[in-house]
């Protein structure tokens, strides 16, 4: 068979199964077509690529923005689909699947082209088909069988369309229905596009009810959100959230130490600096080099602005973490906030010598500040977490803090002795 990159003419539409020069495909189609060329994707070897994987989806679905649509989409489009052949999926900005629901029959067939929770199909990595290329356009798409570049998908069918944050109108992400022929009646690309605005629309209430009940500070944090300022989530998570405002993505384990490395040494580090405190080894310049170059191309993606650079290695803009926010909240003397945000250490179950550094600098931070002047139910609070626990110091400056008739002494007490036998 001829691959797309010798198809005659350079006409990549010759070369799927079964073309003739008599057809024509839509423009649309054609357009995307040629952008799979020009990007020399091969229409044989176009299986899609685990992006998330299994034991990451779960979280990484909890935290985006379209967990909280799900009832709609149930109620609106899943409702008695069992034995209609058809799936219903949603994906990221990236066009990651994160929910794939429907006939049984259909989701177990959709595993041989992997659509599958945690795949990636966005157009730059497959080709053509209706939620990569819905996002590439940002608008709705019908993708029919022969349509998709990639020949592993042919026989299957899809109606895409994008979702957007409706105060930004930035892409959260995108509605999916693939299946046989049904997949792209008539009736199905309104149908979604009206399943979208109802999305939009319960994502905006949900917001407005949810502001009226958020502090002042909180409420600055949402505005910066707004905005478009990227921030970085790494505490109590094994790999980042990074967000531009608009989108959230999840980095893999090592671009998630990497990136931490940058954000926390704002002035720079060098190639031997940076794989010091990454391997451990000075010596690992080629490595990181390489790591940094893909690092810099998926930042490039999400934000052109967020791209890293180098001589010596530094962020091209601030981003906030919520390392930064537990220091600022901190300073201010917010011990409970800064609590709040501290939901574990930083990428816990990394040994990246730089990661541990920093993890040990934001705990005995956090520690110091607390033993110095926060209140007896904030020091509580904080012994509580799994991983302080066992520290004697703050047990023992709560008991002191309690009145001598205080209920609670006698938990502190049974606790410090536990610790003492153990």
């Amino acid at each position: 068979m001829t691959s797309a990159r010798s198809a005659p003419g350079g006409n990549p539409w010759l070369a799927a199964p079964g073309r003739t020069t008599a057809e024509r495909p839509r423009r649309i189609v054609a357009e995307s077509w040629e952008r799979a060329l020009r990007r020399r994707l091969d229409p044989e070897r176009l299986l899609p690529e685990f992006e998330l994987q299994p034991d990451d989806v779960a979280d990484y679905r909890r935290d985006h923005p379209l967990s909280l649509l799900l009832p709609v989409v149930r109620r609106l489009l899943l409702n008695d689909i069992e034995g209609s052949g058809l799936i219903v999926a949603m994906g990221d900005a990236e066009g990651r699947l994160l929910w794939v629901e429907g006939d049984g029959s259909a989701k177990r067939g959709a595993e041989d082209m992997r659509f599958v929770e945690g795949a990636g199909w966005a157009e730059s990595r497959v080709g053509t088909s209706a939620p990569g290329t819905a996002l590439e356009l940002d608008h709705g798409i019908q993708i029919h069988g022969t349509e998709h570049f990639n020949r592993l998908v042919q026989n299957w069918s899809c109606t895409a369309v994008p979702i957007h944050d409706p105060a930004t109108r930035g892409i959260l992400g995108f509605l999916d229905i693939t299946g046989d022929d049904r997949a792209v009646g008539p009736h199905t690309l309104p149908l979604l596009e009206a399943t979208a605005a109802a999305m939009e629309a319960e994502l905006m209430l949900s917001r407005l009810r949810q502001k009226g009940r958020r502090s002042p500070a909180e409420k600055r944090a949402d505005r910066a959100a707004a905005s478009g300022q990227a921030s970085l989530t790494v505490l109590g998570r094994d790999v980042a959230l990074l967000s531009d405002g608009r989108r959230i993505v999840s980095l893999s384990a090592r671009h998630s130490e990497l990136l931490t490395l940058l954000s926390w040494h704002t002035h720079g580090l060098s190639a031997e600096e940076l794989a010091s405190l990454t391997y451990g080894d000075p010596r690992a310049v080629i490595t990181v080099r390489a790591e940094m170059v893909r690092l810099r191309h998926a930042l490039e993606v999400l934000d052109p602005r967020l791209a890293a650079l180098s001589r010596p290695y530094r962020l091209a803009g601030p981003i906030d973490s919520d390392i930064r926010r537990v220091i600022a909240q901190l300073d201010r003397g917010a011990h409970r906030r800064a609590l709040e945000i501290y939901t574990g250490p930083i990428l816990p179950d990394s040994t990246a010598p730089g990661i541990e550094e920093i993890r040990e600098t934001l705990r005995m931070r956090l520690r110091e500040s607390l033993l110095a002047d926060a209140s007896v139910d904030v020091l509580l609070d904080y012994a509580s977490r799994s991983d302080c626990e066992s520290d004697r110091g703050i047990l023992l400056t709560a008991l002191q803090m309690l009145p001598a008739r205080s209920p609670r002494r006698a938990g502190i007490v049974a606790r410090l002795e536990l610790l003492d036998r153990s």
